[in-house]
């Protein structure tokens, strides 16, 4: 059994377990998110649902094309142009936006757990809304290029880049607006709210805080068990790029780069389970929205008022 069926069993079985799991976590995200009134409200877990709106995305057009690509042999990047372009174009800019996402979350929660008020009032839903529009228009003229040096080899008939300067370009993106500089962000705001919150006593609200904190930080180490070693691995294909390799060393490459690949999909599709094991809360609203049919059919009882030992059963009007 070689290595590289290894690698294709991985994908193909790997890849279905990560789409279950992927969507089921990323739809309860954004079910809790955009149905609890101060969750909605919040910039934090705004940031949170777009990211997992964003994962929805990620899982549907990369994911699933890949599986189908290796379990059955169909990749329409060799047969369709337009799917050449539109598949790198968002496999490109969807990442972009999630970590952007990831990094505005922790700087909030720097803004909102700092002890002057005039930062905790840059922390507002309105201008979350806008910045969130702005880093999507952003990114998404950013993969532009795409649309333009992308195209299906006439000789191999494999979709890839034709243009040499944006292939650098490539690599310096991978390395950078992927891996490195989200990495940094995350770290440095998430220390610098971490110590906001152990300083200031007197925070409003100050266990919510605390539990959207504790969530941010888990997205955090998140992205850098998943995302971080990528761009590692894109490095080491850099610089071992004009080495002669035999077969043996080309399958061990692959089998390595499978097993990165698919943990690196674990951060578009673990965030619903790190929230759940960080926040009491959303754990909370988790199991109120799966067990949904035990509030159906809970009873209330009936508000009473007392006069003196007598007690009355007021009958609520609907």
């Amino acid at each position: 059994m070689s290595l590289l069926y290894i690698s294709q069993q991985l994908i193909f079985y790997g890849g279905i377990f990560l789409i279950l799991v992927g969507m089921f976590g990323n739809g309860m995200n954004v079910l809790i998110f955009s149905s609890i009134r101060s969750y909605r409200t919040n910039p934090s877990t705004f940031y949170f649902l777009i990211g997992s709106i964003d994962n929805i995305l990620y899982i549907l057009i990369n994911l699933i094309s890949r599986i189908v690509a290796t379990g059955d042999g169909i990749d329409l990047t060799r047969t369709s142009i337009v799917w050449c372009k539109i598949r790198p174009f968002f496999v490109s800019t969807l990442p972009l936006i999630n970590l952007t996402c990831s990094c505005l979350a922790a700087i909030d929660q720097f803004l909102i757990t700092s002890k002057h008020a005039k930062i905790r009032r840059c922390s507002n839903i309105k201008w979350a809304h806008r910045i969130v529009l702005c880093f999507i228009i952003v990114w998404s003229l950013h993969g532009i290029p795409i649309f333009i040096f992308y195209e299906i080899s006439p000789i191999t008939q494999t979709c890839g880049n034709t243009n040499a300067a944006y292939g650098i370009y490539t690599t310096i993106y991978l390395l950078g607006l992927v891996t490195s500089i989200p990495a940094i962000l995350m770290v440095f705001f998430g220390y610098l709210a971490y110590r906001n919150i152990h300083m200031t006593r007197n925070l409003n609200r100050q266990d919510v805080d605390r539990q959207l904190m504790r969530m941010t930080l888990f997205q955090v180490l998140l992205n850098i068990v998943c995302i971080v070693h990528y761009g590692i691995n894109n490095l080491y294909s850099l610089i071992t790029s004009g080495v002669s390799k035999g077969a043996d060393r080309l399958q061990m490459e692959y089998f390595i780069s499978t097993i990165l690949t698919l943990l690196t999909y674990g951060y578009f599709t673990g965030s619903c389970y790190m929230f759940w094991i960080s926040s009491s809360r959303f754990r909370k609203a988790t199991k109120d929205r799966i067990c949904f049919w035990r509030r159906q059919n809970q009873i209330n009882p009936l508000p009473t008022i007392t006069y003196g030992r007598t007690a009355f059963e007021m009958k609520t009007q609907s």
